[in-house]
C-alpha cells in the first residue's frame, strides 16, 4: 500500500470580474491522481500557476479541496475532524518556499522550532529545549545561535530553520514546496544535499514540488508534470527525461540551461492548440503515462 494516495483531487476557485461581472471558475487543480511509496522522492513539476503548490496544500488541508480523495497510510485525510487532522499532521509536514516570510520575525528561532512540540503537548520544557538543540545540529546549524532572530540568519540558514521545525515531530512525509527556489545558486546544492542526507538518516518520504527540472532529475525517482491544473505526464524520472511524450514536457525540457553556451540546441515553443488538454493519461511504456 502506498504511503500517500491522491485520487481525482480538485480545487476550483470562483472569480468575479468587477462588482456586477459574471462569475468564472478557475480550475487550479483539475482531477489530479498519483501515489507515493514509502521512502520515495516524488517530483511534481510545472511552471508557475500550474497548480503544483495548491496540490501540496490541499493534501495537507491547508487549503480545503473542492473534491477528491487523499489517503495517508489508508486513512481518509479529507474526512478527518479538526482534532484527528492535527494528530495526523505530526506525520505530514511542509517546508515552505520562502524562508523569509515563513518564519515569524518577532520570535527567536528556538521558539519557532519548539512551537510544534508545544502545540502537540510533547515533552517537558527541558526536554523540548533539548530536542530543539538536537534539531539545530541535525540541519547543520550552531545550537549556540538559538537565541537569535530570523533576520540574523542568511536565506539558506533560514530554510534550514524551517526544515528543523518541520522535522520536530518526526514526520514520515515532508512536502518540500520549492524549498530552494528563493536561495542563491551557491546555497541550493547545500540544502538539496541536506534533504537527501536527512532522507537516508530519518527514512523520510518527500513530495518535492519544483520548477527547476535539473534538481528534479537529480533527486526524484519518479516525476509528474503539471500543466494548467492537470498532470499531463508521469513516470520514472530517467524514462521521462529520456523520452518525453507530451508537448508541454518537451517544451519544459528544451528550456533547461546547458553548461556549454555553444552547444547546438533547439528551444521548443509550446503551441496549446497542438494537443487536447482534456485527454486522459494513458500508458505509453512500462511505468510511463502521458495525456496524449
Amino acid at each position: 500500500m502506498a504511503l500517500l494516495d491522491v485520487r481525482h483531487l480538485v480545487k476550483h476557485y470562483s472569480r468575479r470580474r468587477g462588482i456586477f461581472g459574471a462569475t468564472s471558475i478557475v480550475r487550479a487543480v483539475d482531477d489530479v491522481s498519483f501515489a507515493i511509496e514509502e521512502g520515495e522522492t516524488f517530483g511534481l513539476v510545472g511552471e508557475s500557476g500550474s497548480g503544483k503548490t495548491t496540490t501540496g496544500r490541499c493534501i495537507l488541508r491547508l487549503i480545503e479541496p473542492t473534491s477528491g480523495d487523499v489517503r495517508f497510510r489508508g486513512q481518509d485525510v479529507l474526512a478527518l475532524s479538526r482534532g484527528d487532522l492535527r494528530r495526523l499532521r505530526r506525520d505530514m509536514q511542509i517546508v515552505f518556499q520562502d524562508p523569509y516570510s515563513s518564519l515569524n520575525p518577532r520570535m527567536r528561532v528556538a521558539t519557532i522550532v519548539e512551537e510544534p512540540l508545544v502545540i502537540h503537548g510533547l515533552g517537558s520544557k527541558v526536554e523540548r529545549r533539548g530536542r530543539v538543540r538536537e534539531l539545530f545540529e541535525l540541519v547543520g546549524l550552531n545550537p549556540d545561535h538559538l537565541s537569535r532572530y530570523p533576520h540574523e540568519f542568511s536565506g539558506g540558514q533560514r530554510q534550514r530553520i524551517g526544515l528543523a521545525r518541520a522535522l520536530a515531530l518526526n514526520p514520515s512525509l515532508v512536502i518540500a514546496d520549492e524549498p530552494v527556489s528563493a536561495l542563491d545558486v551557491s546555497v541550493q546544492a547545500q540544502v538539496i544535499n541536506l534533504l537527501m542526507d536527512l532522507q537516508q538518516r530519518l527514512k523520510l518520504t518527500y513530495l518535492f514540488i519544483a520548477h527547476d527540472l535539473r534538481l528534479v532529475e537529480h533527486i526524484c525517482s519518479r516525476v509528474a508534470v503539471m500543466y494548467l491544473g492537470k498532470i499531463v505526464e508521469m513516470g520514472e524520472t530517467a524514462k521521462l527525461f529520456a523520452s518525453p511524450q507530451h508537448p508541454y514536457t518537451r517544451a519544459l525540457l528544451s528550456a533547461i540551461p546547458v553548461p556549454d553556451p555553444d552547444a547546438p540546441r533547439q528551444r521548443i515553443v509550446l503551441d496549446p492548440a497542438s494537443f487536447n488538454h482534456d485527454a486522459p493519461l494513458r500508458a505509453v511504456a512500462d511505468g510511463h503515462w502521458a495525456a496524449t
